[in-house]
């Protein structure tokens, strides 16, 4: 074969090869090793030393003033959303990683393009993956009526390198002063009130005030990607004073930031929580710096509990993956919870009684990494205490998942944890 392959067949196949083992290597391969994390600061999670010490190495602002208001289920989010946006006087600004047009998406498509009828700007910035479902026929209903309509990377040859990363980020703002973000997206499987198991379990969290910034921010980011619009001046950050109310920080997370300030929130979180840590979310397969920490707090005496979608889930890969690690976290004295009537799609992170997260950042390697993501820091006695109320009404209704049971569960299953956890850089 030698003697018959010219020398540019021969490059051609080492160019090949180079080129295979380069693809596995950026798809299934992990990023280069970080050193362990150790604790910056001490503080009680919440205070404004803790707030302070996180936004300063964060290199975030401290948000002072407003309200944040949890919103449970599509019964509850959904009417919440829709009245904001019909009520919109100068603009409203949205970007959504799933975006379907059924009945749920009618009622939001309808409410745009009445506002946008009313001088109104509306901007809606979409995944392109996410909302395929959208098609070319729903945009130009849209754009007939005034409403703009964007889509976050697109297929295209210039894209091939980054179509794997895309926009799950979760930002709704009305007039620079009121804003949505959390777990759901816009479709009729958020809708209801978990009543049987297509109707999904997630929450969305309103903002006023300064948090109202952070997600304005968000959407404004991925929005001049896009477009080349600067979104800035009073009427999309209007002056919003006031320092009494909700505290806190926005991260906006890029993959393009090797800071990874999504995870490092979590961290500093997590390594603070002096008594309580609850963690809900839908896709759980926390690397080993966040595993580390949280099996350190439930050793230390705190109570960890983790909230995750039980057979009711949209991706048996990703539960088998984060099921792997769950014979460590017990061990460690860690509680896990499987939600049981439906899928569970929530994404909060509680510590204490005053500290919680919000967001649209699942606890993944993409959600970390490859996506653009957003979250909410939020420090309020009774925010927290209505996330400590869902969570304990989703635990009445979930299985615990005990360290003998575990232990005892079939081979096919240890099988397939194994073959998932190879593909966790792609989850």
């Amino acid at each position: 074969m030698s003697e018959t392959l010219p020398w540019w067949g021969w490059a051609l196949l080492v160019l090949g090869a180079i080129a295979v083992v380069s693809v596995f290597g950026a798809l299934f391969l992990p990023d280069w090793a970080t050193a362990d994390l150790t604790a910056g600061f001490d503080a009680d999670p919440g205070s404004d030393e803790f707030i302070r010490e996180a936004a300063g190495f964060l290199n975030v602002r401290v948000l002072r003033g407003g309200s944040a208001e949890l919103f449970q289920n599509g019964d509850a989010f959904y009417p919440a959303m829709l009245k904001a946006i019909r009520e919109a006087r100068e603009t409203i600004n949205f970007e959504v990683y799933i975006f379907e047009p059924d009945e749920v998406g009618r009622q939001f498509m309808d409410a745009f393009k009445e506002r946008a009828g009313a001088g109104v700007e509306v901007r809606l910035l979409v995944d392109w993956f996410g909302s395929l479902k959208l098609k070319e026929r729903h945009r130009e209903e849209l754009q007939a009526a005034g409403v703009r309509v964007e889509r976050f990377r697109p297929l295209s040859f210039r894209n091939l390198v980054r179509i794997y990363r895309r926009t799950h980020r979760r930002a709704l703002v009305i007039d620079g002063r009121i804003a949505f973000t959390g777990g759901a997206a816009v479709a009729k499987k958020w809708g209801g009130d978990v009543r049987n198991p297509h109707q999904w379990r997630d929450s969305m969290t309103r903002v006023t005030g300064p948090l109202v910034t952070g997600v304005q921010t968000a959407f404004a980011g991925t929005w001049v990607y896009c477009t080349g619009e600067v979104l800035a001046g009073p009427k999309f950050h209007p002056q919003l004073d006031g320092d009494d109310g909700a505290r806190g920080l926005a991260i906006a997370s890029s993959p393009s930031n090797s800071l990874q300030p999504i995870r490092l929130l979590f961290w500093v979180t997590f390594v603070n929580a002096r008594h309580r840590l609850w963690i809900a979310n839908s896709y759980f397969i926390p690397d080993r710096h966040l595993r580390s920490v949280v099996m350190d707090r439930a050793r230390a005496g705190v109570d960890v509990r983790i909230l995750v979608p039980g057979d009711q889930t949209d991706a048996i890969p990703v539960q088998a993956a984060g099921r792997s690690f769950y014979e460590e976290l017990l061990s460690a004295g860690v509680r896990i919870f499987e939600f049981q009537p439906a899928m569970m799609h929530a994404k909060t992170v509680l510590a204490d009684d005053t500290w919680a997260i919000v967001g649209s950042a699942n606890m993944d390697e993409r959600s970390m990494e490859i996506n653009e993501e957003n979250v909410l820091g939020i420090a309020d006695e009774d925010f927290a205490r209505a996330i400590a109320q869902g969570n304990e009404s989703d635990f009445t209704r979930s299985k615990e998942i005990t360290l003998d049971e575990w232990r005892r569960r079939p081979v096919w299953q240890r099988g397939l944890e194994k073959v998932a956890k190879v593909l966790i850089e792609q989850y």
